[in-house]
């Protein structure tokens, strides 16, 4: 049986920081880079990001 191919879908910039979170956690050793360090997500990525970003959606109330 084929294997599947994964989504030829860039993830987005959100998507990777909270995988880095992920791995911190599990004890990778790495670091969050700050702010203004090379490398690191700069103010112009984050306005671009929040330009697609998806809108939660509502909590529907539970009828009582």
């Amino acid at each position: 049986m084929p294997k599947k191919k994964k989504s030829s879908k860039k993830r987005g910039l959100y998507d990777n920081i909270h995988a880095k979170r992920r791995r911190i956690k599990a004890g990778s050793g790495e670091k969050m880079r700050k702010a203004g360090d090379k490398g690191a997500p700069s103010a112009q990525a984050f306005k671009d990001a929040a330009k697609t970003a998806k809108k939660p959606k509502k909590k529907k109330k539970a009828k009582k």
